[in-house]
């Protein structure tokens, strides 16, 4: 663990309760005062504010501002203005790996009383943003596969991108029982929370694809062994999905996995199978079937065909955990959207399976 992973001490931090400036300035004051042109010394022509999960980004003509919101969740905290910014800054670091003309830098909001925000101001920040160059969207991978526009030479530059990234990470110190019982308690944790929704996912699905899982790794432990026995695992981008990458000239990769570095050690065979499966879930099979043999054609790396669809039996997993969990946040608006998508990724997780039995 690098020392800007390690979570952040007291003496490091100030305390967890909010100091007076960050009671006064709330998230909608802030959200509202960038999405006005006037707040950005570019003085954008206008400005577009997309809300995910975890952050509010706002596009202005040239630059896109991410706010992390204030709170506390199982992996990270950010419910104080110094974690949000320790936080920007680990983000900062970690994508200028793959995308270093893109993260620009961390910067601060003030507050100018009487309860106004600046970017040019003196004092104490209430606030940090993640500043980056905006991409093109046209050219981001997912829009390109929805509109059918790819073709396997446009993977080229991407691949080289990622098989040199790979080759020059230091293999992680563990053992191959080590990173298989990472992923088999991912494996449970999948089992176990979408459990919690019975009325919307068959009550034996996740427990049939789990058991065929776990029986994967019992009879092939040695493929997953030998991957790491050969120094294949790595700290990589932990969430290799189409729209994070910009197929420029020059490819650039953006939004890893900043907040847990152990989710970010992974095989690449695992995190390129992910990529194929988000291809295939887009409607674009033949995009997936050319990524493992390009990658293989530009590295020199043959992962077992059979390891690869078990990896993307699991991913498939994770993403319609992840996709259901968005049925707890109270505050969203759009708890229909979800139950569709995660059954597609546990359909996707069968066909793997099924299709790894082909392989045999």
């Amino acid at each position: 663990m690098s020392a800007s992973d390690r979570p952040l001490s007291l003496g490091r931090v100030r305390d967890s309760l909010p100091l007076p400036w960050e009671r006064v300035i709330t998230l909608a004051q802030k959200v509202a005062f960038l999405s006005s042109p006037h707040a950005y010394p570019e003085a954008p022509r206008q400005v577009e504010a997309v809300e995910t999960h975890l952050s509010w980004v706002f596009l202005t003509d040239r630059h896109a501002w991410k706010l992390k919101k204030p709170q506390r969740l199982d992996h990270h905290d950010l419910s104080t203005a110094a974690a949000r910014e320790h936080h920007c800054r680990v983000e900062l670091r970690l994508n200028r790996r793959l995308a270093e003309d893109v993260y620009l830098d961390v910067v601060p909001l003030f507050a100018v009383p009487p309860g106004r925000l600046s970017f040019a101001a003196e004092g104490e920040p209430v606030e940090w943003l993640l500043k980056m160059r905006r991409l093109p969207g046209e050219l981001m991978l997912d829009t390109l596969l929805r509109g059918h526009e790819l073709r396997r030479r446009d993977l080229h530059g991407l691949l080289e991108l990622l098989a040199c990234f790979y080759r020059m990470s230091a293999p992680e110190p563990l053992t191959g029982a080590h990173y298989r019982g990472r992923i088999a308690a991912r494996i449970a944790e999948n089992t176990r929370e979408l459990a919690r929704f019975p009325r919307e996912i068959p009550a034996d699905a996740a427990p049939r694809l789990a058991e065929r899982q776990l029986a994967f790794m019992r009879l092939e432990s040695q493929l997953i062994d030998g991957r790491v026995d050969a120094g294949l695992v790595v700290e990589g981008h932990g969430d290799l999905r189409p729209e994070h990458i910009c197929l420029e000239t020059q490819p650039r990769i953006i939004d890893c996995l900043e907040f847990s570095r152990e989710l970010r050690i992974v095989d690449p065979a695992a995190e390129l199978g992910f990529l194929a499966l988000e291809c295939e879930r887009l409607g674009a099979p033949e995009a997936a079937s050319w990524i493992l043999p390009l990658y293989a054609e530009l590295s020199g790396d043959r992962p077992d065909p059979r390891l690869v669809h078990f990896y993307q039996s699991v991913h498939a997993c994770i993403r319609a955990r992840l996709a259901m969990g968005h049925l707890l946040d109270p505050a969203s608006d759009h708890h229909g959207r979800w139950p569709p998508v995660a059954r597609r990724y546990l359909d996707l997780a069968a066909s793997h399976l099924d299709a790894l039995s082909l392989s045999a």
